[in-house]
């Protein structure tokens, strides 16, 4: 088992949640703890060690000229999800920190958009070991037609805390 740090103990006590309790909880959670997340309206579909699954509804606030998810939006969809996936898994002493995101968009967004980004065991287990590095984090990023709108990889480094 994978040792839990800060973020990963303090959404431990919403796991036992019924389903659409956990989800609020977990979903408030992440929006004290990155605002931002809160303003654009991502929900919290599912996090945990290893995978995040997160969704952005189609609204006005976040919709582009021709009636679908702004691309920043999108953009902004794959790093949370893969930021937070990193976030669960690096050690309290770690600091997690994008370094570079990959985003081609392939076709018209269509509807709301859900991101389900993952972390192999291996890239969890050096995350643990080593005191410094930066782990390729796939996501999946689908819309409401079941179809990807993007393609996107995102590049995560974990650094030493400064104190």
């Amino acid at each position: 088992m994978t040792p839990q740090n800060l973020l990963a103990r303090r959404l431990a006590p919403l796991q036992g949640l019924p389903e659409p309790l956990r989800r609020l909880g977990v979903t408030a959670a992440v929006r004290f703890a990155v605002p931002f997340v809160g303003t654009a309206g991502i929900q919290v579909e599912r996090l945990e060690i290893g995978r995040g699954v997160f969704t952005l509804a189609y609204s006005r606030k976040v919709g582009n000229h021709i009636g679908g998810v702004h691309a920043a939006a999108m953009a902004l969809l794959a790093e949370t999800a893969t930021g937070l996936v990193v976030g669960m898994s690096v050690p309290d002493d770690k600091l997690p920190l994008c370094k570079r995101m990959d985003v081609a968009y392939v076709r018209r967004c269509v509807g709301g958009l859900r991101a389900d980004a993952t972390l192999s065991a291996a890239d969890i287990a050096r995350m643990q070991a080593e005191p410094k590095g930066e782990v390729t984090v796939p996501v999946v990023v689908t819309d409401d037609s079941g179809q990807a709108p993007i393609q996107a990889t995102m590049v995560w480094a974990w650094v030493p805390k400064r104190r």
